[in-house]
């Protein structure tokens, strides 16, 4: 539904993302802002995705892609660079209308900080993950972002009572799923497009973008392949390639395993929904996968000392998004020491020979996707951005409330 802009100037937002999942829902949103009001242009911190959108790439989001705490120590210069750019054009003559963060809470807010005392209003988009640790961030976020879209239907509740507007606009992913990016053939087509065998079991390997991702992860994944291809020969391995991330990166890994795999940059629905199982590192993906209904295995590894720290600092039950949706354990999770090749491979193999095990975790995904509500996420954010994008009413703007919107309808 198409939603007349407050105001008809031309306007400019900047758009800060530093990993693959915000690059991709920061190009929806610019699509979909686009549509809405013409008006409203976009420059900022993205990748490939969001520079196809129309977005004006000030600096690419892999030079903030990031994850761990000896990781960031370790870049911090360059983050460090990355930030003073960004709070130099704040203030600058060329400042934006609004400023839209998404994800990468550590870096964002703190911005959020500096937009704050420049005057600009600020949309966040996808909560921190206050629920999961660092509650008491919550004060803090209030305080220099004027709305918040929430991806998950519980989120608004940690806000109620705070000087700030959240707003549930549902799942992004939503937004992809049978459209642009969504499933585009059927899996007996892209089998055949890569010659793998349907009566050839597949197995997917999804090892991530970030570069810690590929340094812990990847080597137990493909020692765990190597295991699965030793106890059933027949066995196909497919794996996405993220975008930054080059194969060669991964085949000299694939090798000395004696590992062969087939390399792919097709979206993540269709490879997904082709596997007959994936193993995959936490993240988003795995609601991506979710979304096809394709049994899965999660595994998380990190530097040993920022799992040390970690694990002290996260009070939330599970890692993996749809158990997490779910409320309850319906996909295994392997964490740090756990996620060792032979615990894997158990769980891999108990998927791919146990029927039941394997449709009872098809039923539960299922179940995720429903919960999941509607699509439309991107419209409704990008309409909270061209509202912020214009200068406020004469009577000035009224904010300091929770708002609570399902699927977009207050």
């Amino acid at each position: 539904m198409t939603i007349a802009s407050p105001c008809a100037s031309p306007r400019r937002a900047l758009i800060v993302t530093g990993e693959a999942s915000g690059d991709l829902h920061g190009a929806n949103l610019i699509k979909a802002a686009r549509q809405l009001d013409p008006q409203l242009s976009f420059c900022g911190v993205g990748g490939e995705r969001m520079a196809e959108a129309g977005c004006d790439i000030l600096i690419p989001s892999s030079e903030l892609a990031v994850m761990g705490l000896v990781e960031v120590v370790r870049h911090l210069p360059q983050i460090w660079g990355v930030f003073q750019r960004l709070k130099a054009l704040l203030f600058s003559a060329e400042r934006p209308d609004v400023v839209i963060l998404i994800d990468s809470p550590d870096f964002n807010l703190r911005l959020a900080r500096q937009a704050k005392k420049a005057g600009i209003p600020v949309l966040y988009y996808v909560s921190p993950q206050v629920w999961a640790w660092r509650s008491g961030r919550v004060k803090g976020i209030s305080e220099v972002v004027d709305r918040l879209a929430a991806i998950f239907p519980f989120e608004p509740d940690y806000y109620r009572g705070y000087p700030i507007d959240v707003r549930y606009v549902g799942h992004p992913l939503l937004d992809e799923l049978g459209a642009e990016g969504g499933t585009r053939c059927s899996v007996a087509d892209y089998r055949q497009r890569y010659q793998l065998d349907n009566a050839q079991p597949l197995i997917g390997l999804f090892p991530g973008s970030r570069g810690n991702e590929l340094k812990y992860s990847f080597p137990a994944i493909v020692e765990t392949a190597k295991m699965l291809r030793d106890a059933h020969p027949q066995v196909r391995f497919i794996i996405p390639l993220a975008p930054g991330v080059d194969s060669d990166q991964l085949s000299s890994v694939l090798d000395t395993a004696g590992v062969k795999a087939t390399f792919v940059r097709d979206t993540i629905y269709d490879t997904a929904a082709a596997c007959d199982v994936v193993l995959c590192v936490s993240g988003t993906v795995t609601l991506q996968i979710a979304l096809v209904g394709t049994p899965m295995a999660i595994l998380y590894k990190a530097a040993p000392l920022t799992y040390a720290i970690g694990k002290h600092l996260v009070s939330v039950e599970h890692i993996g998004l749809p158990n997490i949706v779910a409320g309850k354990t319906i996909v295994q999770e392997f964490i740090q020491n756990d996620a060792n090749p032979q615990a894997l491979f158990n769980e891999v193999e108990k998927i791919l020979t146990d029927d039941d095990y394997r449709q009872q975790m098809r039923n539960e995904l299922a179940a995720v996707q429903a919960k999941m509500g509607d699509p439309g996420c991107s419209g409704r954010v990008a309409q909270m951005a061209i509202e912020l994008s214009c200068p406020p009413a004469q009577d000035g703007q009224t904010v300091g409330r929770t708002v609570e919107v399902n699927r977009g309808k207050e």
